[in-house]
């Protein structure tokens, strides 16, 4: 992989990196909406609309979903150049089928080449953020790609948020996988999972046996559980914030919304692996709350992130 200084200029960027596909949206199988979407995809186009400087990590084909998709990040604020277009294959479809509940289930199709994310990578800065997760940032053709990535910003000191976002249809292949999710996570500064994640991956069924899992491994550790709340876990103390229920139209963005706010209130507090034990409970619930506020408002549309420039 070539490195690329990411920006001339001096300002903190957040980077994320995972898969990016078009969602095409069903109920009771009639479409209702086709958009580009991706979990760290849906985070960086909800931080574009925020004002917050960011580049994307990715693939897509060389075809018109493809440069649908560029420009789509271009027009929103954030940073395409690493992007990688490839002729040999199609940019990924997805079809999301909504339940009764707006959450979704998924068919996708993928048309990759071999050689993948083989092209320059960003160099990161000690103040810089670093998003990923889902399969993605398990699977074993992208993985010395995944740990180069890690690897450099880790090095440089840059934050580095993961989302494990571990889905029921990898369950066959979780031995394999469980020690590639245990190697991020100890890679990371902070950890998001839901509660349906944690019981995929450990059987575990509390926010607090979810941290006796994370603890060794990565001191701060959210947990979000749909209506039961979120809960706050770091070395020196538990934070646990309550929810507004709301009847949602669609869940698809909800949980990269809220990934989008968390890291919104990193980077506008400037918020580092250098000084996050400083942070106190307050601010940690203003933070949350607002994290909050953004996946609710994302789950009131077929948008899989928030309105534009909403703050």
């Amino acid at each position: 992989m070539e490195e690329q200084n990411s920006d001339p200029s001096s300002s903190p960027m957040v980077f994320a990196v995972g898969e990016t596909v078009f969602d095409i949206i069903f109920k009771d199988f009639h479409p209702q909406a086709a958009k580009p979407g991706g979990s760290a995809f849906n985070a960086m186009i909800s931080l574009g609309r925020l004002g917050i400087p960011g580049s994307f990590i990715s693939e897509v084909g060389n075809d018109r979903i493809g440069n649908y998709i560029k420009s789509f990040l271009r027009d929103n604020g954030v940073d395409d150049r690493f992007v990688v277009q490839f002729n040999d294959g199609k940019s990924a479809l997805s079809l999301a089928f909504l339940d009764e509940s707006s959450d979704a289930s998924y068919d996708f199709y993928k048309d990759y080449p071999n050689q993948r994310l083989n092209e320059k990578m960003p160099v990161f800065g000690e103040n810089d953020y670093l998003l990923f997760g889902s399969f993605y940032g398990l699977n074993p053709v992208l993985r010395p790609q995944v740990t180069g990535l890690l690897s450099a910003a880790e090095q440089a000191g840059a934050a580095i948020y993961y989302d494990p976002n571990f889905r029921s249809s990898h369950l066959a292949d979780l031995d394999r996988l469980r020690a590639i999710i245990e190697e991020n996570i100890t890679a990371s500064t902070l950890v998001r999972a839901s509660s349906e994640d944690m019981e995929n991956i450990y059987g575990v069924k509390t926010p607090e046996s979810a941290y006796e899992r994370v603890a060794p491994m990565c001191d701060y550790y959210i947990h979000t559980a749909n209506a039961a709340g979120v809960d706050l876990f770091t070395p020196t103390f538990r934070l646990h914030v309550d929810v507004e229920q709301i009847q949602p139209v669609s869940t698809i963005g909800a949980g990269d919304t809220f990934n989008a706010g968390i890291l919104y209130g990193l980077y506008t507090r400037g918020i580092n692996p250098r000084n996050i034990r400083e942070v106190s409970r307050e601010e940690w619930s203003r933070i949350l709350d607002k994290a909050g506020e953004f996946s609710r408002a994302v789950c009131l549309s077929y948008d899989n992130y928030i309105s534009v420039r909403k703050s």
